[in-house]
């Protein structure tokens, strides 16, 4: 009896590499959602070879994935070759966020986050010349920071609102914070409008914003903004907790600020909305 030939495209090189030793996963389904967040990504798939190279599976396998997803509607043809996603999945994405108001879609992304890292984290706006902090998740620990739902803080002495405020001109910066002297609680706190640009200039460039002692004594923060498709900031996301869970070391912090991007990037796809958004963060 003859043996089925393996999913494998000798001319590619290589089978496809592994996705995960989780057992109980799925891992058709697993390269099928690869694929999609890589046409979402706008990546094109016009050239098989490369979007398996891209995804990790083999060019057989990619062609297979295209044509089950194009009959579910999931994906479709473009004129000019490769694919988009698909009204079905668009419209199934679009069921599924219509049951939910924006801050309760928000609170998942925070609730990711939080367990990921194992700190609070914070979905916060700017309100004036502070931030008002509109949700709160934290882990299964003690609470050791006064920050709550609800909260309002100048906006420059916090990681949330340096991330939300280093997206802003240097004009509008000056308009919502007033005339030097800044306030200032810290060592730390920039009390002068050139201390202020060059540390949001940095946090601008990092991606996120971190404070060590910057607020509270004892708590470490680290923020990202919350951009929506102009780089205009629409919220931050943040987490905080005390220095010995945040951790001192560079990977932790690098994996920290890692789930804190991805999270305020889900959000600015999931806030898309925004005026729908700030409706419900005025009323939350």
């Amino acid at each position: 009896m003859t043996k089925a030939a393996p999913d494998t495209d000798r001319a590619d090189g290589a089978a496809d590499a592994p996705d995960t030793a989780q057992a109980g996963l799925v891992t058709p389904v697993m390269r099928a959602l690869k694929l999609l967040r890589f046409v979402a990504d706008g990546g094109s798939t016009a050239n098989l070879s490369e979007v398996g190279r891209r995804i990790g599976v083999n060019r057989v396998t990619v062609m297979r994935l295209i044509e089950t997803l194009q009959f579910e509607g999931v994906l479709e043809p473009l004129a000019q070759g490769g694919h988009r996603l698909g009204l079905g999945f668009l419209t199934l994405a679009a069921t599924a966020l219509a049951g939910e108001d924006h801050l309760a879609t928000a609170r998942r992304v925070l609730t990711r986050v939080t367990g990921e890292t194992g700190l609070s984290s914070y979905l916060t706006v700017l309100d004036g010349a502070n931030v008002r902090y509109l949700l709160c998740e934290t882990p299964a620990l003690p609470l050791v920071s006064n920050i709550r739902a609800g909260s309002r803080v100048t906006a420059h002495l916090t990681a949330p609102g340096r991330a939300l405020l280093a997206h802003l001109s240097g004009e509008r910066r000056r308009a919502l914070l007033g005339p030097e002297p800044l306030a200032a609680v810290t060592a730390q706190s920039a009390r002068t409008y050139a201390a202020l640009d060059a540390q949001l200039a940095a946090d601008r460039d990092a991606g996120c914003a971190w404070s060590q002692d910057g607020f509270e004594a004892g708590i470490d923060a680290c923020a990202a903004a919350v951009l929506d498709s102009h780089g205009r900031p629409l919220a931050a996301l943040s987490v905080a907790g005390p220095r010995t869970l945040v951790g001192t070391d560079t990977r932790t912090r690098e994996r920290t600020a890692r789930a804190v991007k991805s999270g305020a990037a889900d959000l600015a796809v999931l806030l898309t909305d925004s005026p729908a958004f700030l409706a419900a963060a005025e009323r939350g």
